[in-house]
């Protein structure tokens, strides 16, 4: 897919912008620009945000009727599901705990899995599931065709829904934290416990092979034992690519608003992140695909909390506009 860098995202975190506004865009602190990825065929508008982010907040399109993206991807739980298993749009549970949307301007695959390669594919499929509610329910409501034909220029269609909705999940961005400032050379910003926790992040509990760079992911897919001493355990990546190595493997979430929104892990099997940090220090669970990075890390009491008090300071800032509830057409 062609990939065209594109700052507007940022344009939606100034109050009052429009598009005739001479401003020059710049994402929070803390984020990368050229890391940003949107598809050509699908550039960020204000406009296409705007509706995109009712759709996300709409349950009308779902199959049943009663849920929606924001049903398990809640900007209070840090854009991820309080509970350990998610729902489909169905309404019926799944085997998985849903993972964050926070910062996905700055991937492309999608899911625990990347089952999806892009965020318009992943909007997509799900809408797809319900074309036909889709046309009856939001396609005869007004308001939306008016909205709709004024942004992608054609009649109300599941395709420029599934756009709309990318567009604004590429909105939805964590920076600024303690520890973006912390870099920034404000060295208040972070507890001493927090500076000792990022000390051992990068060093002896070696977090930072995975949770790498300014986000904190490498966008790879590990075994990290989760779930592997079941009998039937979730094999993750190999369920899309069939390869071997890939059996148990999963997506390294981005660290950034960790604290925000437990359960942890792709089963939800983790309470708190001092749950997942004793995980990660006693080796993870020993099966034939573990990664060779999974090892006992001889950690202490202390030195554990310090981890926790790191992954705390990456929490960000809240931004009221995107997260706020839309008011929806009736």
């Amino acid at each position: 897919m062609s990939i065209r860098i594109v700052l507007v995202v940022a344009l939606l975190l100034q109050p009052g912008w429009s598009p005739a506004a001479d401003f020059k865009p710049k994402l929070p602190a803390g984020l990368q620009e050229d890391a940003a990825q949107i598809p050509d065929d699908n550039p960020i508008t204000p406009e296409k945000v705007a509706l995109g982010k009712k759709f996300f907040w709409d349950t009308r399109w779902s199959a049943s009727g009663t849920v929606a993206c924001v049903s398990c991807h809640r900007p209070e739980h840090g854009w991820s599901d309080s509970r350990r298993f998610s729902t489909d749009f169905a309404g019926r549970p799944t085997p998985r705990h849903a993972p964050t949307i926070v910062n996905r301007l700055f991937s492309d695959q999608q899911h625990w899995s990347g089952l999806r390669p892009s965020l318009e594919e992943q909007a997509g499929k799900d809408v797809n599931k319900t074309d036909e509610k889709v046309m009856q329910q939001l396609g005869t409501i007004p308001a939306y065709r008016a909205e709709f034909r004024a942004v992608f220029g054609r009649d109300f269609d599941p395709e420029g829904v599934a756009q709309a909705i990318a567009a604004y999940v590429r909105t939805i961005l964590s920076a600024d934290s303690p520890y973006d400032r912390f870099q920034a050379g404000d060295r208040s910003a972070m507890s001493l416990s927090a500076q000792r926790g990022l000390r051992l992040f990068e060093g002896k509990a070696m977090c930072s092979r995975c949770h790498a760079g300014f986000n904190f992911t490498g966008e790879g897919y590990r075994n990290i034992g989760v779930g592997m001493s079941g009998k039937n355990p979730d094999l993750g990546r190999y369920t899309v690519t069939g390869d071997d190595p890939d059996r148990g493997a999963f997506k390294t979430p981005t660290l950034r608003d960790v604290a925000r929104r437990g359960p942890y892990m792709h089963d939800g099997s983790e309470t708190t992140l001092d749950d997942v940090v004793a995980y990660y220090d006693r080796g993870g669970v020993k099966n034939p695909w573990l990664s060779s990075d999974m090892k006992p890390l001889g950690l202490t009491a202390q030195e554990r909390a310090d981890v926790v008090e790191f992954m705390k300071a990456l929490t960000g800032r809240i931004d009221p506009e995107v997260s706020r509830p839309p008011d929806l057409p009736k």
